[in-house]
Formats: C-alpha cells, sequence, structure tokens
C-alpha cells in the first residue's frame, strides 16, 4: 500500500468525527490537511473545532491549515481552497464529509431545515468538488471521495425521511455524474459509506445516545477505508459506490472485530446499505436485524 506523504487533503467537516478521522490517518504518513469547517468554538453537544483538530493532525505527523468555512456560502468555498493551494502548493485529495441529517417525516420537516440539509449535502458536495476541480486537475493522483450511500432507490429508504435521503443521495449523484465527466482528466470521484453505526458524538446526540454508540464500529474502519482508496490509481479506481467492510475484505482485512466499540453487543446497521451488499464472511452474525431507528 502506497502513503500519502506530501499529499495535500482539502476536507470539509473534518474538525471532527470521521472527518477528522481520515485527516489523522493522512496525517501519520506525513500528509497536509486543509481543516474547512465552521466549528471555530467549540459545539454545546458536540466537542473539537478546526483549531482542536490541527493539533491533533501536527501531533500525528501532518501539516495542518484550520480554514473557518461553511460549506453554503460559495465565497467562503472558493477562498477556502485558494488558500489551501497557496499553502501547500496544490491539491491532491478532496473528501466531502460535511452533512447534516434530520430524520423527520414530511409534515415534521420544516423548510428551513430541508433548505439546511440540501445547501450542506447536495449543494455543497457539488461546490466544494467543483471549487477543487481545476487544482485537482494538476495533481498525480487526485482522488474526490465523499462520504454518501450507493444509489439504492428503495422505497424502505425514503418513506422514514424523504428530505434526508434526497439530501443524501444528491451527494451520491455528483459521484456518479463527476466521476463519468471527469473521467478522461483522470480525477477519481468515489463515495464510502460504513456499513454499521459509527460512533462520533454526533451518532450519540441525535441517533440514540450512549446504547447506540456500543452498537457501533469506530471510525477507524472508514478513515483506513479512505486511505486505501486514496492511494489507489485515479485513472484505474472511479465511480465506486464502496461499502466499507466489503472493500476492505476484498484488499484483504479480515479482522473487523478491531473496529468493533464492544464486542458484546451487536452491531446496529446503517442507513442505505442495499439489500445485495453482502457482508464480508462472520460479518452477519454480528449485526442487529433491521437498520437504524
Amino acid at each position: 500500500m502506497g502513503d500519502l506523504k506530501g499529499k495535500t487533503l482539502f476536507i470539509t467537516g473534518a474538525s471532527r468525527g470521521i472527518g477528522l478521522a481520515i485527516a489523522l490517518r493522512a496525517a501519520k504518513d506525513g500528509a497536509n490537511i486543509a481543516i474547512a469547517a465552521k466549528s471555530a468554538e467549540p459545539h454545546k453537544h458536540l466537542p473539537g473545532t478546526i483549531y482542536t483538530a490541527a493539533e491533533e493532525i501536527e501531533a500525528a505527523g501532518g501539516k495542518a491549515l484550520p480554514l473557518v468555512c461553511d460549506i453554503r456560502y460559495e465565497d467562503q468555498v472558493q477562498a477556502a481552497v485558494d488558500a489551501t493551494a497557496e499553502k501547500f502548493g496544490g491539491i491532491d485529495i478532496c473528501v466531502n464529509n460535511a452533512s447534516a441529517i434530520s430524520l423527520t417525516g414530511t409534515e415534521a420537516t420544516d423548510m428551513k431545515r430541508w433548505d439546511l440539509m440540501h445547501q450542506i449535502n447536495a449543494r455543497g458536495t457539488f461546490l466544494t468538488s467543483k471549487t477543487c476541480i481545476p487544482y485537482l486537475k494538476k495533481a498525480e493522483n487526485p482522488h474526490v471521495l465523499t462520504l454518501s450511500p450507493p444509489l439504492d432507490m428503495s422505497p424502505k429508504w425514503f418513506g422514514g425521511h424523504v428530505a434526508y435521503t434526497m439530501a443524501k443521495f444528491g451527494m451520491s449523484m455528483c459521484v456518479l455524474g463527476m466521476a463519468e465527466e471527469y473521467r478522461n482528466a483522470g480525477i477519481a470521484f468515489n463515495a464510502l459509506w460504513p456499513r454499521t453505526a459509527i460512533a462520533t458524538a454526533a451518532v450519540k446526540f441525535a441517533l440514540g445516545g450512549e446504547a447506540m454508540m456500543q452498537a457501533s464500529r469506530t471510525v477507524d474502519i472508514l478513515s483506513d477505508s479512505a486511505h486505501l482508496i486514496f492511494t489507489k490509481p485515479s485513472r484505474e479506481f472511479s465511480g465506486n459506490f464502496i461499502i466499507d467492510d466489503t472493500f476492505l475484505y476484498e484488499n484483504g482485512v479480515k479482522d473487523f472485530e478491531q473496529y468493533r466499540v464492544d464486542a458484546s453487543k451487536k452491531l446496529a446497521p446503517d442507513f442505505f446499505v442495499p439489500d445485495d451488499a453482502t457482508p464480508p464472511p462472520g460479518v452477519a452474525e454480528t449485526l442487529m436485524e433491521g437498520m437504524l431507528g
């Protein structure tokens, strides 16, 4: 497996959780990380800011650039991307990690929340990718990774929270379209999604508290998957909708117990995992019946 020494990553929502985990894994190789997030001050429920993330990245062996950036605003994204390229001499990898969630039905979803999810998820992914592309065209092995699910158009993924599903699938449609649009340019566009709940502060706060955390995998399964994606040849690996454990298994990882928060608890399956996405050997026995919630 290659490494990311000297590569520059632009990661949205990298002040905590999955985005920070991906940053720290790259930092171990000596990568440069632009932390593009709104979190200049601590959130009342969610720990971490762009500045604490920068400290962690530097301690892990990388170089960090904390950037206050709300991806709903084109001028802020453009300024952050340009600042990253100026600081580090270009951009090699773009990670669309920032996302908003509201698991509400149609009548319970106010339009302010609908707008927020679509502005951050679908529009934010399109805008961030679009803004990074001129720099990615100049990179040696350019990748865009989006944390979004396979485009499985089953009614069960829409019925409970149509607004959220539309916003997440909007991210995935960016992957589908841009992978084809930029195939000849050699820029890889891929999507990564977890089979199970992932133990982050956001999951603890929004999806079920400590019990859900114990039924989750650690962020390491996604950071390991992302690292492996980034080290693949961009011209040969694009347009994929990746489920974390299946992808790792196909690339030689056999031990998935290492990623469990509590091996005595059944794992909570995530939303949007297609029925035909067969888990690796031994994993099915660790899963609860039914998806999150």
